[in-house]
């Protein structure tokens, strides 16, 4: 999943810092994450009321929600405006009825939203690739590829605990179905692991600290929220829930920060 609009401007920021970003591909089979999804989403955390589940807000739920209804924009689509701006005429007048009928929205304007996207397709486009060869080839030829995941274990959609839990699979096994290359590619994995236990969002949390010790480990670990800026819920190292996450990623190795 990519939010182009947020993309732009995080490689603008790190250009800025002198940061050479020429290597960046985007794989042509990522979804978009577009202004309808972010309002969606909020607009449901909003009427959960007290039983939100607490998102970031920033719309990736309803992309994946889309994908797997099989009406999600993909990548590919920023290589070619025209495509673009064929498959958003496509989705919009859906997106626009669930907004106004359900939660009172009021929608998107199509030629807006082509409008607000162009910049991003000029952008963003010719980094667009097949990363599953791109990286079969890398390897074949003996280089090594490290795959980095987000999120914790137990925010993973099968085996975290949900319903308080994000949109996509975030144990190690993804990092195979997600890049296109078989799982016998993958022949290490190490897991990284705090010495006191963080929660961003609503749902279950056994060690969390109320208490002053609690906020000691928030200010003390800089634990806000990446994309977000949020506080994190604090509490102390969890055992449990340790050997469980070790157990469903398949850990080779394990490091403690």
């Amino acid at each position: 999943m990519i939010n182009p609009l947020v993309l732009v401007r995080e490689l603008d920021e790190l250009e800025k810092r002198g940061i050479d970003t020429s290597n960046l591909r985007i794989s042509a089979k990522a979804h978009l994450i577009l202004s309808y999804h972010q309002a969606l989403d909020e607009a449901n955390e909003l009427m959960l009321a007290d039983k939100k589940i607490g998102t970031t807000g920033r719309g990736i739920g309803p992309a994946y929600a889309d994908k797997m209804l099989r009406r999600g924009i993909r990548a590919s689509a920023l290589a070619n405006p025209e495509l673009f701006g064929e498959r958003l005429a496509e989705a919009l007048p859906l997106q626009n009825r669930i907004l106004k009928d359900i939660f009172g929205h009021p929608g998107f304007d199509l030629k807006e939203m082509i409008d607000l996207y162009r910049p991003a397709l000029e952008r963003l486009g010719p980094l667009v690739t097949d990363t599953a060869s791109l990286l079969a080839k890398q390897m074949a030829e003996g280089k090594k590829v490290l795959f980095e995941g987000a999120q914790g274990a137990l925010l993973d959609i099968d085996h975290g605990t949900y319903p308080y839990v994000t949109s996509s699979s975030t144990v190690a096994a993804a990092a195979a179905s997600g890049t296109g290359l078989g799982p016998a590619s993958v022949n290490k994995v190490l897991g990284v692991i705090k010495a006191y236990t963080t929660r961003v969002g609503e749902g279950p949390f056994p060690t969390e600290d109320l208490s002053e010790a609690g906020d000691q480990l928030r200010e003390r670990g800089s634990e806000f929220g990446t994309t977000t800026g949020r506080p994190r819920r604090c509490g102390w190292f969890d055992a449990v829930i340790a050997r469980y996450a070790a157990r469903i990623n398949g850990l080779t190795g394990l490091v403690m920060r």
